[in-house]
């Protein structure tokens, strides 16, 4: 059943934008300067504002005065984004009233769940507040009030055209696509393979793997895409690590750690990490392009921090390797899901090639989603090779994806002009510290829209997006992927300011390794093409 909805929620999704282009409405903005057209009257193309003299706080009140919808829509993202820092609270008041529910049921009786078909009654209040904290359906609760004043500033009408026409959700379903498949059994027992040669160097000691999943997960997410490598390091450490109660400074160090690494990680190719992906085509930017430019540096930064932050928490590693040295001594696996029986090599080459399937037709939804199909019917005819499919993690971040998209459409109208106000060598500092606040790939998208940008600029830019993109839940597209992953492991779930703080010090080191370290050569002359002629030398960003 939980399959079905998944079918349904990825064909609606990418169905949804097709069928109502039928419909026949115009667009509200027929001819903008990218070839391109809007069908909503919001949010306003940057080119439809009037033109305004003066600096970044003109801009800024003349187009919050030309659509007072654009105050609203950053207010109530603001709202969201502090309703994830509350997130613990209303956890916590959803064990109060779960408890107060089960007391009441003893009080009174109740013996619904002891009959064979019987469900036992649950709090509403209860399953309430535990949906207000959810992280990953923040976002997605926020669209309501959203919607409430798209239809007060704008219509009904506008607010359904913004998200059938002008938003697209090919990205949401591809995550929970391909987080399906990476967490598969075969999957996750090839990467296991995988990362046990590298901990065979430390004699698979458990700081040996450590080190190996939080340095070669992230270096794989620049060609399995960085969602893939997300769920499978994720994963991985919540079954080599996480499961034996890590102290807190040293979980929110791990996850802090991983959620960088993944960002920076994926730069290595042209077509794994979001940020990257939005402006690839556009500049040019090749996969040997990126390498020397910025995959190399992210190689240096991924070991650096790594290396670091093992000496920094070398003592908290080895209190627990007894506990997890029992693990690896045959202790015997403590459920069925955990069994270490071999799969055949067969069955992990099929399941490797739907990934490479998924990842190969990323930006055509109806080929992978078809192939999730035969995916899913593949599982079932090796299901005792399998373990059972869970897909509330996937489709959680999904929605939140989803729900990230909806919001971060209705920003454009201050970080366009921030980003345009910026002089290059601020640049990559800015954009690193507005990536907390939103996608990063948003930010790059943005950028890419603003007109004569010069090399420097694109450098700057792009390197503060995958920087920051650590810093938060919401900053990478993978990250809250990884944080319904390991969220469990935290009391009350993951905190934000756990996470900033674990973060912080892998941010700075990955951008002193884009700002000092020197740029390669290949693909200059192809990503020159769109620079302006007046600026053209490019260098690290500084």
């Amino acid at each position: 059943m939980c399959r079905f909805f998944l079918i349904l929620f990825s064909l609606f999704c990418v169905v949804a934008p097709a069928s109502s282009l039928a419909s026949g409405y115009e667009p509200h903005f027929p001819e903008l300067s990218g070839g391109g057209s809007q069908f909503a009257s919001f949010p306003i193309p940057a080119e439809k504002y009037p033109p305004v003299e003066g600096g970044l706080m003109e801009v800024l009140k003349s187009r919050a005065k030309t659509d007072p919808f654009n105050v609203a829509a950053t207010v109530i993202f603001a709202l969201a984004v502090l309703h994830t820092f509350a997130a613990g609270f209303f956890i916590k008041l959803a064990h109060k009233y779960e408890h107060l529910h089960e007391e009441a049921l003893k009080q009174r009786g109740a013996r619904d769940a002891e009959h064979p078909d019987g469900v036992g009654e649950v709090s509403f209040l209860a399953t309430l507040f535990h949906f207000l904290g959810e992280v990953e359906a923040v976002f997605g609760l926020w669209v309501i009030v959203l919607a409430a004043a798209a239809i007060h500033f704008h219509s009904w009408l506008d607010f359904g055209l913004y998200l059938s026409y002008d938003r697209e959700f090919v990205e949401p379903v591809f995550v929970v696509i391909i987080m399906a498949i990476a967490a598969s059994r075969p999957v996750l027992r090839f990467a296991e393979g995988l990362m046990s040669m590298a901990a065979k160097l430390g004699k698979r000691s458990p700081s040996a793997w450590w080190l190996s999943v939080l340095i070669i997960a992230p270096l794989l997410g620049s060609f399995i895409t960085e969602p893939a490598a997300m769920t499978i390091g994720a994963l991985l450490l919540a079954k080599k690590f996480y499961r034996f109660n890590p102290p807190a400074r040293l979980a929110y160090g791990t996850l802090g750690l991983l959620f960088v690494n993944v960002s920076v990680g994926g730069t290595l190719t042209n077509f794994a990490a979001p940020p990257v992906l939005m402006v690839a085509a556009k500049w040019n930017w090749s996969t040997p392009f990126m390498f020397e430019h910025f995959g190399w540096k992210a190689a240096m930064s991924v070991v650096m921090s790594s290396c670091l932050y093992f000496l920094v928490f070398r003592k908290d590693l080895r209190r627990l390797a007894d506990l997890m040295d029992g693990r690896e001594d045959g202790i015997a696996p403590s459920s069925w899901e955990e069994r270490e029986t071999p799969v055949p090599s067969w069955v992990t080459a099929v399941h490797l090639a739907f990934l490479a399937w998924t990842v190969l037709t990323a930006h055509f939804p109806v080929l992978f989603v078809g192939g999730f199909m035969f995916f899913l019917a593949f599982t079932t005819a090796t299901r005792h090779h399998q373990n059972e499919m869970s897909l509330r993690s996937p489709i959680l971040v999904g929605f939140f994806l989803a729900a990230l998209v909806i919001h971060g459409g209705c920003q454009s109208w201050w970080i366009a002009p921030v980003i345009k106000a910026m002089s290059d060598q601020t640049l990559m500092l800015g954009a690193t510290i507005l990536t907390a606040f939103n996608d990063n790939a948003a930010i790059t998208y943005l950028a890419a829209q603003v007109p004569d940008i010069t090399m420097t600029a694109k450098f700057a830019v792009v390197a503060g997006a995958v920087t920051g993109g650590g810093l938060t839940v919401i900053a990478n597209a993978p990250n809250p992927a990884g944080q319904s992953i390991l969220s469990r492991f935290f009391h009350n779930g993951v905190s934000p300011l756990g996470l900033f703080l674990g973060a912080l010090v892998p941010t700075i080191i990955a951008y002193l390794c884009f700002t000092f370290l020197p740029n390669g050569h290949a693909g200059e002359k192809e990503a020159l093409k769109n620079a302006p002629p007046a600026k053209e030398q490019h260098q690290s960003p500084h």
